[in-house]
């Protein structure tokens, strides 16, 4: 699950934190074969990402740290190092934004 994860979160971690106090927009990416949307909120020093992977309705949330990613996958817990996220090759798109 954690190579997984790791080239999706770059994008994630490289995302700035949306600056309304509204809901966040709503963005999507794609990534072997899946397509995921997720919201970026922040929260203090921590930006949450929650999101759905689309085909399999799994939802998942991380929380970005300064040094680490921590959260849930479906049901699975996920932890490692910011250091280890690959950026992806495209950027990703917004859905909806205020």
């Amino acid at each position: 699950m954690k190579k997984f994860f790791l080239p999706a979160v770059a994008l994630f971690a490289s995302t700035p934190a949306i600056a309304h106090a509204d809901e966040p927009a709503a963005q999507r990416f794609e990534y072997k074969g899946s397509s995921y949307n997720y919201t970026v909120t922040q929260v203090g020093d921590v930006r949450i990402i929650s999101g759905i992977e689309e085909r399999t309705g799994k939802p998942f949330t991380l929380r970005v740290g300064a040094n680490r990613v921590r959260g849930t996958v479906g049901s699975q817990q996920v932890s490692f190092a910011l250091r280890d996220v690959e950026p992806l090759t495209k950027p990703a798109t917004t859905i909806a934004s205020r």
